[in-house]
């Protein structure tokens, strides 16, 4: 399709003029969306307006208002110019012809309240050549702005819901359909997949009555379905906002972004006199079970069957929370005593001991010294992501055999190693953007790096295409896992005991912080 410029494409709204490269056609700053500005602030996102001539596509977009993140130190992440007006994608296909290659839409992570589509880990290229499949990143509505249930706090003068960051994912998805044909893709087969808040936003997207008949696969990393607020919750954050602003439904419109920026600082912190994170949650930005939106928990949702059709694949690394305990001193000071009373406030205190019994002996399975600190971090990996993704795989089995588990286990140079397999270290590997410029401090670097990004990116784009990634699908009993790593292999139940412990451990403890 395209016309006869050959980095040229029509979409529904006006032509586009991007770029190719290397056989890899890209289209960058694509609205999907107007700009959810003015009177359109907390809105559903409505669509975007057509435009006269071509638009160049060569440059991102801008991206979402967030606070700077302690984490872009560690992960050598790059920023961008931020705005309201962000509601952008971007693609890249090897051709702009009538090939229906397979779509895959990535949802990026980042707590629900930083990151963007357009951070240079995230490149499509090297997925989209090596898979013949087309990518598309999308940003979405953040912290504030994205996820802040303010209905009841303002008596229905803004009827957000806590979900407006969903809607803008269902609106990138509906562009897809409208237009990815355009692109050499097949808006019959799309696969949505994130990392962090992107794999909770696609665990979510499997609940959502908007998304449905969207995409047809899913790939959650390192988050699932375990994460949205109760409706009681959301409606304390839209409170705890209105209290630090000191504003009504009007200021709160008019407000600038410093002052929402600022405000969800202290939210973020549970800095808000009557709202501590013991009510509001450790994520309080995060997806809300509103009733409409998203009218049930998403887990309940996937096990009465709502996403039956939909193959999924599901996985976490081995060590995810190293990466935000591994350096504070509240955590690695801790000892059998203090990390007692810490699990104690995230489990029922009667599954404590029967918990760090089970870790201690894993932990020691594995070659691992079992303190206190160790013991810990292994727990909050796996009551966080790990289990919650086979808690989804568990469920979903029961309505499709086409799911499928991963463990990533390739260990971070970063901090002199102390990061382990850590949360988003699969990241490049998933992408093929190990060998960009500064990513090796994080990433890692070299020819097994490079082996283990040829090794990801086919099994997600075989998965894509097929529905199955490469390996055996995943059931109670053997609970087959492809570990992805220096030794890349399929292993029937790893880390059992560690898991076999959660058997009694509600859904209710899973997922969030």
């Amino acid at each position: 399709m395209g016309t006869g410029n050959p980095a040229q494409a029509e979409t529904r709204c006006g032509k586009l003029q991007g770029s190719v490269e290397d056989g890899i056609y890209s289209f960058k700053g694509i609205p999907y969306a107007a700009p959810p500005v003015g009177e359109r602030r907390w809105m559903p996102p409505e669509d975007p307006t057509p435009w006269a001539g071509t638009r160049d596509a060569s440059a991102y977009g801008f991206w979402a208002h967030q606070n700077k993140s302690d984490m872009d130190a560690v992960m050598g992440a790059e920023t961008g110019e931020k705005s309201e007006d962000c509601l952008f994608l971007n693609v890249w296909t090897p051709g702009l012809d009538n090939a229906r290659r397979p779509v895959m839409v990535w949802i990026h992570g980042g707590g629900f309240t930083i990151g963007a589509g357009s951070q240079g880990v995230y490149e499509g290229r090297s997925l989209a050549q090596l898979g013949d499949v087309v990518v598309v990143t999308i940003n979405y509505r953040l912290g504030t702005l994205g996820f802040v249930n303010l209905a009841e706090a303002t008596g229905g003068a803004i009827p957000a819901t806590g979900n407006e960051g969903l809607l803008d994912q269902v609106k990138a998805l509906e562009w897809v359909r409208d237009n990815i044909a355009e692109f050499g893709g097949d808006p019959g087969n799309v696969t949505i997949f994130g990392e962090s808040a992107g794999g909770m936003s696609t665990g979510s997207l499997l609940a959502l009555p908007a998304a449905r008949g969207l995409f047809h696969k899913a790939i959650p990393q390192s988050g699932a379905c375990h994460t949205a607020a109760p409706r009681e919750t959301g409606i304390l954050v839209g409170e705890a906002l209105l209290k630090i602003t000191e504003l009504d439904a009007d200021g709160l419109r008019k407000a600038d972004a410093a002052t929402l920026m600022k405000a969800q600082r202290r939210i973020e912190g549970g800095r808000v006199e009557g709202y501590p994170l013991s009510r509001i949650g450790g994520l309080p930005l995060r997806p809300v079970v509103d009733g409409t939106v998203l009218p049930v928990n998403p887990i309940d949702a996937v096990s009465d069957g709502i996403a039956a059709n939909i193959p999924i694949m599901a996985g976490s690394t081995l060590d995810e929370w190293k990466l935000f305990g591994a350096m504070q001193p509240a955590i690695i000071e801790l000892d059998e005593e203090t990390m007692a009373k810490r699990l104690g406030f995230l489990v029922a205190e009667t599954q404590v001991p029967t918990l760090v019994a089970a870790y201690k002996d894993g932990l020691s399975q594995r070659g691992v010294e079992p303190t206190a600190p160790e013991i810990f971090m292994a727990i909050q990996t796996d009551r966080i992501f790990r289990m919650p993704a086979l808690r989804l795989l568990e469920e979903q089995a029961a309505h499709n055999d086409q799911v499928y588990c991963y463990l990533f286990d390739w260990q971070s140079p970063a901090a002199r190693g102390a990061l382990g397999a850590c949360h988003a270290v699969e990241l490049a590997f998933v992408f093929g953007t190990v060998t960009k410029p500064g990513s090796g401090k994080f990433y890692g670097s070299g020819p097994a790096a490079e082996a283990l990004a040829r090794t990801t990116m086919q099994a997600w784009a075989n998965f894509a295409h097929t529905g199955n990634p490469g390996w055996a699908a995943y059931d109670k009993k053997a609970r087959a896992t492809q570990i992805l790593g220096e030794n890349c292999r399929t292993e029937n139940a790893p880390l059992e005991t560690e898991r076999a412990a959660w058997d009694g451990v509600a859904d209710r403890h899973l997922g969030s912080l």
